[in-house]
């Protein structure tokens, strides 16, 4: 009898302590419901970035000295630079430069040891395509400037905290 009568306050004890973290949960649960929503509407809506992000990166043809410190830094070997030597001046010229982005890490190495500043990164984060190939940037497409957020009055710009 006495075995009984210890079950079933066990089991009394087992269910109220079930029912508190049930109501524990619930109230959590409602705290939740009177919280604003965190997604935004991407093509309408879009997120200011920060001042050091890491976006696209944008490069200037006419101050490269074709040195290919950008090469050696970058930790896979990624910017291709094309170059001839100028036997009349003893200089190297830059012919052709390529990233291909999709298979950068925007570490921001080549920026980083650049000696004259001729790369930079941008706040250009829309870098997706249908096809992979499209992601090759060759100078010409590295040396266009983005559009600027915040100049753009179609879209509501969010600035995260």
């Amino acid at each position: 009898m006495l075995f009984m009568v210890t079950g079933f306050i066990n089991y009394g004890q087992q269910t109220v302590r079930a029912a508190r973290y049930i109501g524990q949960s619930f109230m959590i649960t409602l705290s939740h419901a009177n919280r604003l929503p965190v997604t935004i509407q991407y093509p309408y809506e879009k997120i200011i970035s920060s001042e050091r992000f890491r976006g696209r990166i944008h490069f200037e043809f006419d101050k490269c000295i074709a040195c290919e410190v950008c090469v050696r830094v970058c930790p896979i070997d990624l910017p291709v630079v094309d170059w001839k030597l100028e036997t009349d001046i003893r200089k190297k010229r830059l012919l052709n430069y390529n990233i291909d982005f999709g298979i950068c890490i925007f570490c921001g190495n080549c920026i980083e040891y650049c000696p004259t500043n001729c790369l930079s990164m941008t706040e250009e984060y829309e870098l997706s395509t249908y096809d992979r190939h499209e992601l090759n940037y060759n100078q010409i497409a590295l040396g266009r400037l983005p559009v600027s957020i915040i100049d753009d009055y179609t879209i509501r710009t969010i600035q995260l905290k």
